[in-house]
């Protein structure tokens, strides 16, 4: 293909921390060029609240500037690279956290641009990770059990902090000023492609499946959203919301509009230029790492999400602890089955953050001092055992207010040794996750890893491999998300018929793999039995009341101290 034949496509990940744009040759996958953009506002681009560990909000602000500084910057960094013309962009993908709903106004502008709303926290988008809802949560799961109805059974059978519902209820009882100023509630992924195509009226911007099937409780099988009358008994108010948000759910190979003029001007680009609906960043960067049927993408970052898909004509039993099961979520004729773990990166971070000692936090890569001295341990030598709950548990308990755990510790435990117990924690969560999905008939036969850890950090993928006992395969794109978004981009521009056609051409995988270690492995499978006792111990209280019992009153008398609810 000649130079000036080439054709591209533009994917947009807006991650926890920034947003990254990527411009692909469309032919092959390859990145002509990228941009990051790091969210100014609060800690890492996370609004805190000290009095609230639970509390984490972002600033729709960074969102819009991260249009134009990541989108922008691509764009100029593109120019006279590998035949790139603006005017070869076939289309535009995004992908975003999740999930993260935002309260708009009757226009589809974030409350928080406004003046009145801008120091109000509430205002703000409500990232994934924001845990405040548990009890919201847990009354909804109470009433679909109580009711009978059937829409916690695509979402492993019960309804999350994390999600979509629950964040609005507790908004409505905790900050009612917001709630009653905000004329609906839109998810940062369906946001963002109304925003570049200005189709912004709440009434009608087009909603991805990915967002409504995994966290609004959105299933075809039951016409939609949860109905009026379920949604009334939680709020009377929450069926305005249900009325403002616009259905069909789309896949987000459909066009979610065009690319407006005033900022395609901005950005560098025409106008015109196809926006596909947006999803969630883990499910494109399933796609972007290749995700078929057997396939199991683990996206690993500061949280995980583990993806497969499974055909429509399978027969596919309701997955208890799953995120979601939902048709079109990943690829758009297919199940696409989320999983994952609250924490994992951040489990690391907070190590270095808070305990590590000084010879190791005054390197310029503690992460990398810390995995050399871990890597020259034993599987079992440091006698050490942790869960993985630092940020509650996602995946098979649903539990936001589980916490972790670390025992063995002697008085001659080295920071070394809980850094590996660490990530030997997570690898034993990823394992439960392979283990649930095999429970119930969906076979893995691969592991692709994706994100900056299975890119970084050898020494998470190794234990990765023994704990798990396979092959850790590694996508081919540092970038996995953001080339799904853009493998959408093209399918919405035209450029191919269907998203596994832009696959076969635009996805791979590398050349190294992490191959398990025979000794190693028949460590960890004597290790993981005793995790899972202390899982089922202080994650379900059918195993042993009185210890899940101590956990929860401990967090109830640290809520009470903080004077949080």
């Amino acid at each position: 293909m000649s130079e000036s034949a080439k054709r591209f496509a533009i994917g947009v990940d807006f991650g926890t921390n920034s947003v990254r744009t990527v411009i692909v040759d469309i032919s092959d996958g390859s990145e002509t060029a990228s941009c990051v953009y790091n969210y100014p506002s609060g800690q890492a681009g996370v609004l805190l609240d000290p009095k609230d560990p639970n509390l984490a909000r972002q600033n729709p602000a960074d969102y819009i500037q991260g249009i134009y500084k990541s989108v922008g910057g691509a764009v100029r960094a593109a120019r006279g690279k590998r035949g790139f013309r603006p005017e070869a962009v076939v289309g535009i993908g995004v992908d975003t956290t999740g999930s993260t709903p935002i309260p708009v106004d009757r226009q589809g502008m974030p409350l928080a641009l406004q003046p009145q709303f801008k120091k109000n926290l509430a205002a703000h988008a409500w990232l994934w990770k924001d845990h405040t809802s548990f009890a919201e949560a847990a009354e909804i799961t109470q009433l679909a059990q109580r009711t009978g109805v059937a829409y916690l059974a695509k979402c492993g059978g019960v309804y999350s902090s994390e999600w979509f519902w629950s964040k609005i209820l507790h908004c409505k009882r905790t900050a009612p000023k917001v709630f009653e100023a905000a004329y609906a509630w839109v998810e940062l992924a369906d946001f963002i492609p109304a925003f570049l195509t200005g189709n912004l009226d709440p009434d009608t911007l087009p909603r991805g499946i990915c967002a409504a099937g995994h966290k609004a409780m959105y299933n075809e099988q039951w016409g939609g959203l949860p109905s009026e009358e379920f949604l009334a008994q939680l709020d009377p108010e929450l069926v305005r919301v249900r009325r403002r948000y616009a259905t069909p759910a789309l896949t987000a190979d459909k066009v979610a509009g065009r690319l407006r003029e005033d900022i395609a001007r901005r950005l560098g680009l025409p106008p015109g230029i196809p926006v596909a609906v947006g999803a969630f960043d883990a499910h494109m960067g399933a796609v972007g790492a290749g995700i078929k049927p057997g396939t199991l993408v683990k996206i690993i970052g500061t949280s995980t999400c583990d993806m497969m898909v499974a055909p429509l004509h399978q027969p596919l039993p309701d997955i208890p602890g799953l995120c979601g099961i939902v048709p079109g979520s990943i690829l758009p004729d297919m199940y696409g089955l989320e999983a994952g773990q609250s924490a994992v990166g951040d489990i690391f971070n907070w190590f270095v953050t808070y305990l590590a000692p000084e010879k190791y936090t005054a390197k310029a890569d503690p992460h990398a001092a810390l995995s050399r001295e871990a890597a020259a341990l034993r599987p079992g030598q440091s006698g050490l055992l942790a869960l993985d709950w630092n940020n509650g548990n996602r995946t098979i308990l649903v539990d936001p207010l589980l916490v972790g755990l670390l025992i063995g510790q002697t008085l001659h435990t080295t920071a070394a040794e809980v850094y590996r117990a660490l990530i030997e924690a997570t690898a034993f969560g990823a394992l439960t996750i392979i283990n649930r999905f095999e429970q119930y008939g969906v076979k893995v036969t691969e592991v692709i890893n994706c994100g900056g850890i299975a890119e970084k950090n050898p020494l998470v993928m190794q234990i990765y491999a023994d704990v798990c006992n396979r092959p850790m395969k590694i996508s081919r794109s540092p970038q996995t998300c953001a080339l799904g978004a853009a493998i959408f981009g093209a399918v919405a521009g035209g450029a191919y018929a269907n998203v596994q056609q832009a696959q076969r051409k635009m996805t791979g995988v590398k050349r190294t793999v992490y191959r398990p270690n025979r000794r190693a492995a028949a460590v960890y499978a004597e290790l993981y039995p005793l995790y899972r006792t202390l899982h089922d111990a202080f994650g379900t209280a059918q195993w042993s009341g009185s210890l899940y019992q101590v956990m929860k009153d401990l967090i109830g008398v640290r809520n009470r101290v903080r004077g949080t609810t």
